[in-house]
This record gives C-alpha cells, structure tokens and sequence, in this order.
C-alpha cells in the first residue's frame, strides 16, 4: 500500500493540477497566466519524471524489485508534458 501511495498516488497529483488549469476558463486566469501555470507544472513534472527514470534504471541496474513502481512514477509524472504538446 506504502508503494501505491508513493509511486501511484502521489506523481498523479501533478497530471490532475495540470489539467485542472488546463481547463479552467479564460475569464477566472486568463489566457497568458493559465498557460505559464499550465508550462510551469509541466516543466515541473518533466523534471521530476527524469529524476524518477534515472533512479528507475540505476535501481534497475542493482536489480532492485522495486524498480518498476520508479518506471510507474515516470510514466505518470510524464502525462503533463505529453499533453502540453498536444494540446500547444
């Protein structure tokens, strides 16, 4: 349970703030200010989800069980960046 809440859980905070200013209407933020929020959590969540692979594969490396719930992390913490390219 300690796993999901570390590896799934958490890193999923990012991808629902992301879309949560992402979908916000212009009249509450405004155009530029969503967007530098949206860029800012995206790049934010881009450097987590790196830091996350590179411990992914050192533990990988040691061949440590627990290197597939850092892969999970990375995966998850990714989706924001992803979507900011599609969606720019």
């Amino acid at each position: 349970m300690r796993n999901m809440i570390y590896h799934i859980l958490g890193p999923a905070i990012m991808p629902a703030v992301f879309f949560r200013i992402a979908t916000t209407p212009v009249e509450i933020l405004g155009c530029r200010t969503r967007g530098l929020i949206a860029l800012s959590i995206a790049f934010i969540s881009g450097l987590t989800a790196l830091g996350s692979a590179i411990v992914s594969a050192k533990r990988r490396k040691r061949g440590d069980p627990s290197a597939i719930w850092w892969v999970a992390s990375s995966i998850i913490l990714a989706i924001p960046v992803v979507a900011l390219l599609i969606l720019a």
